[in-house]
């Protein structure tokens, strides 16, 4: 269902020239094995493996996007093979996409900038198009195993195709701020959501 949502977004950075194809399409490549395989392996695992990935993963990204405030400039450390690098984190985080879900455009953008040096808007760019690439790879992984709730699946199909069009309209209007700003919010999110469903709610 959020493969919709993402080709909307694809669409919308890709009118504005905010994709860095060469790179995109690298880890989009990664992606698809990743997420295949992320996907395969959550069936198999327990629910609170998930969970429990989630629980190191949230603060670690939240104190990375902090420290990035800090460091400025010096942010960004130079990879001798960028393409490899690209290929590379797109077959990690569409593993992580495949097998947990929640925070993978944020750890996209996060590794984009920090690796590549890419400004925040064409990483954010970029990483709808490796999202879109993992989604559908964990899809096809999920339908081959049985797992899809189609009623509950269209209905956000819909969401996702509103949500996709309205927060890359507002990331290419806004730029850096905005999307360092969601990715904060989404990571609060997803930590009080996860703390919710551990204390029984």
């Amino acid at each position: 269902t959020a493969s919709a949502g993402t080709v909307m977004a694809v669409l919308r950075f890709g009118r504005g020239k905010k994709i860095d194809w060469s790179v995109a399409l690298l880890a989009a490549a990664g992606a698809l094995p990743g997420a295949y395989a992320g996907a395969w392996l959550m069936q198999l695992l327990p629910a609170a493996t998930s969970r429990v990935i989630l629980m190191v993963m949230i603060p670690l990204a939240a104190v990375i996007i902090f420290a990035r405030e800090k460091l400025g400039h010096d942010w960004h450390v130079s990879v001798r093979r960028p393409r490899l690098a690209a290929l590379l984190i797109g077959l990690s985080i569409g593993f992580y996409d495949g097998l947990v879900g929640p925070g993978t455009g944020t750890f996209l953008i996060i590794l984009f900038t920090a690796l590549l040096g890419m400004g925040d808007v064409d990483a954010s760019g970029s990483a709808k198009v490796v999202n879109l690439a993992s989604n559908v790879a964990a899809l096809v992984s999920m339908l081959l195993g049985g797992h899809v709730l189609w009623s509950l699946g269209l209905p956000a199909m819909c969401c996702s195709v509103l949500g996709g069009y309205l927060g890359s309209g507002m990331a290419l209007k806004r730029g850096a701020r905005l999307v360092r700003g969601v990715m904060l919010v989404v990571l609060a999110l997803l930590m009080i959501k996860l703390i919710y469903d551990m204390c029984g709610g």
